[in-house]
């Protein structure tokens, strides 16, 4: 599932509207990675976005 551990970032719903403006359902979906990290001495693999992780909200794993 395309959802992020730490913001809860997930899924959004809107409408692909054609050249003729029909109109029908389409996701968004954030752009989720499977990454190690260190929280409290321990590795662990977490789901987290790509802007989660450029913030550095999380400690990655060496």
């Amino acid at each position: 599932m395309a959802k992020c551990d730490v913001c809860s970032k997930g899924v959004v719903f809107g409408l692909r509207v054609s050249h003729s403006n029909r109109k029908t359902n389409r996701p968004w979906k954030p752009n989720v990675r499977k990454v190690k990290i260190t929280e409290n001495g321990t590795i662990k693999s977490i789901n987290i976005c790509t802007r989660c992780l450029r913030s550095d909200k999380v400690t990655r794993a060496i």
